[in-house]
């Protein structure tokens, strides 16, 4: 349980009836759902369960562009996501999965209590940048992982996110966003702010210019998958921040495991059949980007996503 409320009980019981419109017995339901979760796919160990060899978890971090790029003014950490360019093509899902599991037990029990330490005050949410630079029609193909994750999230992980604030928004997205909005929960909806261009000016009122992503430093600079003009690039592996987590994890396998050697493959976590709200928001995206896609032969693009193969 310790992993779960890192000694903020009060907080970590607010987060799940927040979620569940402070309905007491959905909440305690939802907790012990999550509760029983972590124990049957041993959550509580996922983080001495590396990704391995080191090529294949650079290949995920390559494809699953994911990143700390600094702290908001306020303490809050601040989650940089490629959403746009991320393309889940490099492993199973299962990789993909337990990469993001990682992260999130990496921010609960390593990153929120150092912030919550050096500030000295609870911090107990993050803050997320999606750069949707190259979102693209084959997005399609990353619906069916994409709402795995989030379901995993909305299930497990409720109330993390303070704020997303989504930037270098092309067309379809717009599109996509007038549809989805009006699906979501008005908690959740209130959370989100699609801010013009990379979204710099902005984002300076709330984090200093050395914690924006490096996709929001320049109006106009393209690709998020590579850092520009020498800013640092937090998706890498090589960033600080991913080169802590890998050695983290690589230490706390070797405790586990001081004589044998460390063994590699996937971590296979439970998939969740995702919530109706999710489903619904799914099928909504995926009619309205088959609109864009006028039949070209993307309708069967779900289908190519691998699940069973390591």
């Amino acid at each position: 349980m310790k992993n779960v409320h890192q000694g903020y009980p009060t907080e970590n019981l607010a987060r799940f009836l927040k979620a569940r419109e402070w309905n007491v017995p959905k909440a305690h339901k939802m907790l012990l759902d999550s509760l029983n979760w972590r124990v049957q796919n041993e959550i509580d160990n996922i983080l001495a369960k590396p990704i391995g060899p080191t090529e294949l978890y650079r290949a995920v971090r390559d494809s699953q562009l994911i990143g700390l790029s600094g702290y908001s003014k306020e303490g809050l950490p601040v989650f940089a996501i490629g959403v746009g360019l991320s393309t889940f093509d490099k492993a199973s899902v299962h990789y993909y999965v337990q990469s993001h599991i990682q992260i999130n037990e990496y921010r609960d029990r390593v990153i929120l209590p150092s912030a919550s330490k050096k500030y000295g005050r609870p911090i107990t949410t993050c803050v997320k940048v999606l750069d949707m630079t190259g979102l693209k029609l084959s997005a399609l193909s990353q619906i069916k992982l994409l709402t795995i994750i989030s379901t995993i999230d909305d299930l497990n992980y409720p109330e993390k996110t303070n704020t997303y604030y989504i930037v270098n928004v092309p067309y379809i997205f717009t599109a996509c966003w007038k549809v989805v909005k009006p699906l979501l929960q008005e908690r959740t909806r209130k959370k989100v702010q699609v801010l013009p261009g990379c979204g710099r000016d902005e984002l300076l009122k709330i984090m200093d210019y050395a914690s924006l992503p490096h996709f929001c430093r320049n109006e106009g600079s393209g690709s998020s998958r590579h850092s520009e003009n020498g800013y640092e690039n937090c998706y890498s592996l090589d960033h600080h921040f991913h080169q802590q987590l890998y050695n983290y994890i690589k230490q706390q396998a070797s405790k586990r495991e001081p004589v044998a050697p460390i063994k590699h493959g996937s971590f296979h976590v439970d998939l969740p059949e995702p919530v109706a709200e999710g489903t619904e928001i799914a099928k909504t995206i995926e009619s309205e980007l088959h609109k864009f896609g006028n039949g070209n032969g993307i309708s069967g693009s779900l289908n190519g996503l691998k699940i069973n193969n390591d």
